[in-house]
C-alpha cells in the first residue's frame, strides 16, 4: 500500500505495548505516531496533537479509563478514527458489546503478528474487519438475544443495496463490488450511502451488524 497508516497505541502493559510497536514499525506503510498507557492519557494525546491516527489499537482493560469507555467518546469526539479492540477476553457478550460501541476490527492478544498486521491493513482498507469467528459470535449473540424474529424491516432496501450489503459482509471493497456488478465504484458508493442512511449506520461496521441482525448477511465457512 503506498499511503502510510498512522497509529496509536494504547495498553498499560509496557513490554506488550513496546512489543508490538517494534513489530509495526518494521512495516514499510505503517507510523507509530503516539503510545498511550490508558483511556485517558489517548484522549489527552488526541486533544493536544494536530497529527490524529487513521487506527488505535486498544486494549480493553486498562486503570483510570478502560477501553470500552475510551472507544465510546472517540466514537463520538472523533468518528472517523477506526479503533481496533486488542485484548485478553474473548467471551461472545463482550465481543459483541465492544463491536456495539463502535470497535471496527476485534483481536485476542495471543493473535500472531501476522494476523495484527492484516488486521491493520485491512482496516485502513475497508473500514473494517471482522474475521468469521467474530461475525458468528454477533451472529449467535443477536439472534439467541431477539425475541421477535422477522420483526425487523428490510422492504425498504432495494434488491441492488441488498446484493451490494452481503458483498460489503463478505469483506470486499467498493473496487471489487463494482467489478462484480459491472457496476462504477461511484455508483457503488451511493448505494454504500444511501445503506448507511436507511438503516441509520454510523459506520460500514454498523452495516455488517446491520445486516446480520436481520438476517441479510450469510456467513460461510
Amino acid at each position: 500500500m503506498s499511503s502510510v497508516i498512522k497509529i496509536a497505541l494504547v495498553d498499560d502493559e509496557v513490554l506488550f505495548r513496546k512489543g508490538i510497536s517494534f513489530l509495526l514499525q518494521r512495516e514499510e506503510n505503517i507510523e507509530i505516531i503516539f503510545e498511550a498507557s490508558n483511556g485517558e492519557e489517548l484522549i489527552s494525546n488526541l486533544k493536544n496533537n494536530d497529527l490524529k491516527p487513521d487506527i488505535i489499537v486498544m486494549d480493553l482493560k486498562m486503570p483510570v479509563l478502560n477501553g470500552v469507555e475510551a472507544t465510546k467518546i472517540i466514537r463520538k469526539s472523533y468518528p472517523d478514527i477506526k479503533i481496533i479492540a486488542l485484548t485478553s477476553y474473548d467471551t461472545k457478550s463482550f465481543i459483541a458489546n465492544m463491536i456495539q460501541v463502535g470497535a471496527v476490527a476485534y483481536l485476542i492478544k495471543n493473535t500472531t503478528p501476522k494476523d495484527l498486521i492484516h488486521t491493520i491493513n485491512e482496516v485502513s482498507r475497508k473500514g473494517f474487519y471482522y474475521d468469521y469467528t467474530v461475525l458468528k459470535t454477533i451472529q449467535d449473540t443477536i439472534i439467541s438475544s431477539k425475541t421477535n424474529k422477522g420483526n425487523l424491516e428490510t422492504g425498504f432496501l432495494s434488491p441492488r443495496e441488498i446484493e451490494i450489503l452481503q458483498l460489503i459482509c463478505q469483506q470486499k471493497t467498493t473496487t471489487e463490488i463494482a467489478d462484480q456488478l459491472f457496476l462504477s465504484p461511484r455508483t457503488v458508493e451511493g448505494h454504500r450511502n444511501n445503506l448507511l442512511l436507511k438503516t441509520e449506520s454510523r459506520n460500514i461496521a454498523g452495516l455488517v451488524v446491520y445486516a446480520i441482525q436481520n438476517e441479510i448477511a450469510i456467513l460461510t465457512t
